[in-house]
């Protein structure tokens, strides 16, 4: 004998709850998306004077730096990691051909090692076009006063 299937219904008899805030209201971004934003921004203004040399350059977010942990030596940060006390904030992974396949340069911005030295979502916003700047002028050889004069 099969029983009927058991009907779900939330504790209260009330129904299921809905979002606590309407779709396309800033509280409904998380933070993640947030800091994609903020990274966005930063970087549509330095394509905007920089367009022809970032034409193919891949621009990414990673909560946290990977670090290989095994290899026993320590950690040994390259020259296009651009770190604050030995933590990684952001880095450049230049252009390279491996296997006859194409790889475009690409800048990696972290976000977990940025929030945390951020007092406040303005310094965040800051920060993070600094890190850009940055990484920019590491990835084209130039200058970060070059790169972004208002900087």
């Amino acid at each position: 004998m099969t029983r009927p299937p058991a009907r779900r219904r939330d504790r209260h008899g009330r129904g299921l709850r809905g979002p606590l805030v309407p779709p396309g209201v800033p509280l409904s971004r998380s933070r993640a998306e947030q800091f994609d934003d903020l990274v966005l921004d930063a970087v549509e203004d330095i394509e905007r004077r920089w367009e022809r040399e970032l034409a193919g350059v891949e621009f990414a977010v990673e909560d946290v730096p990977w670090v290989d942990h095994s290899s026993p030596d320590d950690v040994v940060l390259d020259a296009d990691v651009l770190d604050d006390g030995s933590v990684p904030l952001a880095r450049v992974l230049p252009g390279r051909r491996e296997g006859g396949v194409e790889h475009a340069p690409r800048i990696i911005v972290y976000r977990r090692p940025l929030e945390i030295r951020a007092h406040d979502p303005e310094d965040l916003a800051d920060l993070v076009r600094d890190v850009v700047v940055d990484q920019v002028a590491v990835l084209l050889g130039r200058d970060p006063e070059e790169i972004d004069p208002a900087g």
